[in-house]
């Protein structure tokens, strides 16, 4: 299928990207003041306390949320840059924040768990990461390491050593209602090799920097933020959001 115009100039516009933000990895990794490695200890972030004490609160927003599982956007129609690494129906997703981005009335639909999101110093960008049954995301780095990762994990099937992911070379399977923190750059790849369904609440946030460092990254962020690519997701997010509401009213 010919791709559009519009596609292309938001592929060409992440693929410069990509290489310039490469470029900033080395840095922020000798200026990064929780070190440079693949998995944190939870505990070195004084915010991830309140989110697991939240964690049962959460899961009842998000058992709300999975009435309407189905119709909730693959990964990849909301980011399309997720095509390299997911290209069917089994990671679903339900966005909060992007960038400075509000996702349409997700955060209302949910206020306890966007209440506690508000709470994650430099949060950039949150949602609900659904994996359905069998799925598998494989090896591939992030593209910026200004935000680390945190999940928390909301449900986690049996058995759980079926249900993981690797970073590096260090391997770590969710536990329902604790944390993991890891830098995406590094390679990494997940699965879910079970019969239920995988869910975590998934968060980048500014990576904590010194000095310099810290306000450059301010200012790629703000950069990322007015991005074709960011755009582009608001947009594809925002017709989803019309066609969620329209199914909703019927179901109500």
């Amino acid at each position: 299928m010919a791709r559009t115009f519009r596609e292309r100039v938001v592929d060409g516009s992440t693929l410069v990207g990509e290489k310039f933000i490469r470029w900033l990895d080395g840095y922020f990794g000798r200026h990064s003041l929780v070190g440079d490695h693949t998995f944190f200890a939870p505990g070195d972030f004084a915010w991830v306390r309140e989110l697991e004490a939240g964690a049962p609160t959460i899961r009842a927003e998000l058992d709300e949320v999975l009435r309407y599982q189905d119709d909730l956007p693959n990964f990849q129609d909301i980011s399309t840059d997720q095509y390299q690494i997911t290209d069917d129906d089994r990671w679903k997703t339900y966005f909060f924040y992007g960038y400075g981005f509000t996702a349409g009335n997700n955060a209302d639909r949910c206020p306890e768990t966007a209440r506690l999101l508000q709470q994650i110093p430099g949060m950039t960008t949150a949602m609900f990461s659904i994996f359905a049954p069998h799925k598998r995301v494989p090896p591939h780095g992030g593209p910026y390491k200004g935000v680390l990762r945190y999940h928390l994990a909301l449900m986690v099937p049996e058995p759980v050593d079926a249900c993981g992911i690797r970073v590096g070379h260090d391997v770590r399977h969710w536990e329902e209602g604790k944390s993991l923190v890891f830098d995406d750059t590094f390679e990494h790849e997940a699965w879910n090799d079970t019969d239920g369904t995988r869910v975590v609440l998934f968060v980048d946030f500014k990576r904590p920097l010194d000095g310099v460092a810290r306000i450059f990254n301010e200012v790629v962020l703000k950069v990322i933020g007015f991005s074709p690519f960011i755009q582009d997701a608001k947009a594809r997010h925002n017709a989803w959001e019309k066609r969620f509401e329209q199914v909703r009213n019927r179901a109500a």
